[in-house]
């Protein structure tokens, strides 16, 4: 089932095996917004800015000393820092989060600290800093930086939110999400109240306390324990939502900030969701032309149209739908339609996936075993060989369906909807729809609403697109850099999920000169 709205990039890969391929690897469906017709898709409403002054009931937090010990691996170092569970009322709680940093490797004055985040909502932004930012990043950014994460409040080692256990989670990815009749429909449903009641059962009083708005005062809070003046961040993805939100609340406490892979905060979960939508139909068309170049793509050779390789596509999903393939997994899983596609659609993330997804797909459709887009589909979902999954997708709801209203109210919108979902993908756009019910059914009340975020005041801020993403269409960074007082939209002609750090020695050097210099590149710069 697809629950995430983003993913990461190539540097979330190579941090973590579950995140897919390159910098940015996340998901699909539950997005933000009302649901209420496509004249609402837009918001107007600004996010407002929090006082200057801090609240005599924070300043505790905001004074906090944090003790560092060793971890991970060697010059890492880790600590937990205490935050109110519940802004409004400081005195009802803490909440711990997690915190880890590599301190600055150079011998010229440090630049302050660099916190990164490699989006989700759910990724743990420590795991992508001791496995890649913080020896991935360039060397000149790491000498001149205390690389710093947290894992936001409800994922990871912050106080994880937790729903189904593994065996459940398996019944729950292999739910049909293109039901056929009112049987399955309600099956499908069945899934999402399950899923939601579990996260209600096994984390409660969190719930109500993992929005976007809160993890942003968090990092400040954090910004200041820390002994920054300002805020240096990089975020990719969902971390563009973050760090944008941050700007939002603290525009003069914004430092060089760095948006890759930017989501809209303006726009309704059905706006969202039907552009990611037609996102994934971009990349999959990218990867019909690439693949019917090879031979022996299994969806067809030179002359086939990207059209007819999504039929031929969508025509093994519905097979697979009658009869799954085995896969040769100890637990017994088959390839069904659901797990197949998710595995399809966690390639679209990266042009570096393809060939593995051509592997994939010839060893499915020509020799029946599905053990390849099996694979695909767990490091989508986090679950690694012995059952186990992160608590990934279990943030990413409870994140998703806290910070803005579900995009359908039931099945009978999405059925209403389905021409338009089809529309914008005839591959994907069936199982995206359904999978946009999943915040439909979850027990706390959404505490946010579309909004726009200008940050009047703050320094400038890189907002950085790629034409061609799947889980955050690049008219997502256009809109972002439009309300952003201080943006500057930095574009990279080309495939996948994010840009920094994939292979553009045009991107890096514009980026790496704006966090070293601080230069931001000229507004509208286009790489490739």
């Amino acid at each position: 089932m697809h629950t995430r709205r983003t993913r990461r990039n190539r540097a979330t890969a190579r941090a973590s095996a579950t995140f897919l391929a390159a910098a940015a690897l996340l998901v699909t469906a539950c997005s933000a917004g009302s649901s209420t017709a496509p004249a609402g898709d837009t918001a107007e409403a600004a996010l407002a800015a929090l006082p200057r002054s801090t609240p005599s009931a924070l300043e505790p937090y905001y004074q906090q000393k944090l003790s560092w010990r060793s971890c991970g691996a060697p010059g890492f170092e880790c600590a937990t820092m205490k935050a109110p569970l519940d802004y409004a009322k400081p005195d009802s709680g803490d909440i711990r989060l997690a915190v880890a940093r590599k301190k600055a490797t150079g011998k010229d004055k440090p630049l302050g600290s660099l916190l990164v985040n490699p989006g989700g909502p759910g990724g743990s932004a420590i795991a992508y800093l001791q496995q890649y930012a913080g020896i991935g990043y360039p060397a000149e950014v790491r000498a001149r930086y205390d690389m710093v994460a947290m894992d936001p409040r409800g994922v990871a080692r912050s106080e994880p939110v937790g729903c189904l256990d593994g065996r459940r989670m398996d019944s729950y990815t292999q739910t049909d999400v293109t039901p056929d009749d009112r049987k399955e429909t309600d099956g499908l449903v069945a899934q999402y109240k399950k899923f939601a009641e579990a996260c209600g059962a096994n984390s409660a009083g969190l719930l109500r306390h993992v929005s976007t708005v809160e993890a942003a005062r968090d990092m400040d809070v954090l910004r200041a324990v820390l002994g920054d003046r300002k805020l240096n961040y990089v975020g990719a993805s969902y971390g563009t939502f973050l760090g944008a939100t941050y700007a939002g609340l603290f525009p003069e406490r914004v430092g060089r900030m760095v948006l890759d892979g930017a989501l809209d905060p303006s726009l309704t979960a059905r706006k969202l969701n039907l552009d990611q939508t037609a996102g994934f139909e971009t990349a999959f068309q990218a990867f019909a032309r690439d693949c019917v170049r090879h031979s022996g793509c299994p969806l067809g050779g030179k002359g086939t149209t990207p059209a007819q390789v999504g039929d031929r596509l969508k025509a093994f999903f519905r097979k697979l739908d009658a009869h799954p393939l085995p896969t040769g997994d100890p637990d017994g899983r088959k390839l069904g339609e659901a797990l197949a596609t998710t595995g399809v659609i966690a390639a679209m993330y990266d042009e570096a996936s393809w060939p593995q997804l051509r592997d994939a797909l010839t060893a499915a459709m020509k020799e029946s075993d599905g053990a390849g887009l099996l694979a695909l589909s767990d490091s989508y979902y986090e679950r690694s060989g012995n059952g186990h999954y992160t608590n990934l997708m279990s943030a990413n709801a409870a994140v998703n369906c806290l910070d803005l209203p579900p995009a359908f109210s039931g099945p009978d919108q999405v059925k209403k909807d389905l021409p338009a979902f089809e529309k914008a993908s005839p591959v994907f756009g069936d199982g995206l729809a359904w999978a946009s019910l999943n915040c439909t059914y979850w027990p706390v009340k959404p505490t946010g609403e579309p909004h726009r975020i200008e940050a009047e005041g703050a320094a400038p801020i890189v907002v950085v697109g790629t034409t061609r993403d799947p889980a955050t269409p690049y008219i997502w960074a256009q809109s972002l850099a439009r309300q952003l007082s201080s943006a500057r939209l930095l574009t990279y002609v080309g495939d996948g999920h994010t840009a920094y750090g994939r292979g553009s020695a045009c991107i890096d050097s514009a980026i790496d000169t704006y966090l070293l210099h601080g230069t931001p590149p000229p507004h509208g710069k286009r790489c490739s």
